[in-house]
């Protein structure tokens, strides 16, 4: 069933919330949001050892996906998650991948002992 004019923008804002989240800096760095009430960039900087130019990009990009806020004091600026929910999100993510990995590992150890296939001789 394709999708109606109506449905189409919310689908796509779906896709953005993805969109934010598709880069392994970015989940690191909402981790690291999701463990504090916020955090300045000099500690993510320092927690992430990202070159100051690609920590600025990912913030970036988080901000516009509206999954962090960003607030200037003085001459620090600090990051919080836009909504606690993201922590839930991220926490369901990583019991999801945690699932994952182990039923990977089930199947691996599943195929191991698989009676061994002899080679034939020439």
């Amino acid at each position: 069933m394709p999708l109606s004019q109506s449905q189409r923008p919310l689908y796509e804002v779906k896709a953005n919330l993805f969109k934010g989240l598709s880069h392994p800096f970015r989940i690191r760095l909402l981790e690291l949001l999701a463990d504090a009430d916020e955090v300045s960039v000099a500690a993510l900087h320092a927690e992430t050892e990202l070159e100051a130019s690609h920590l600025s990009q990912h913030l970036a990009v988080l901000r516009r996906h509206h999954l962090v806020t960003s607030e200037r004091r003085a001459s620090h600026v600090y990051y919080r998650l836009a909504d606690p929910r993201i922590r839930e999100l991220l926490a369901v993510a990583r019991a999801l991948l945690l699932s994952m990995l182990s039923e990977d590992r089930a199947r691996l150890d599943a195929a191991q002992s698989l009676p061994e296939i002899k080679a034939a001789h020439r």
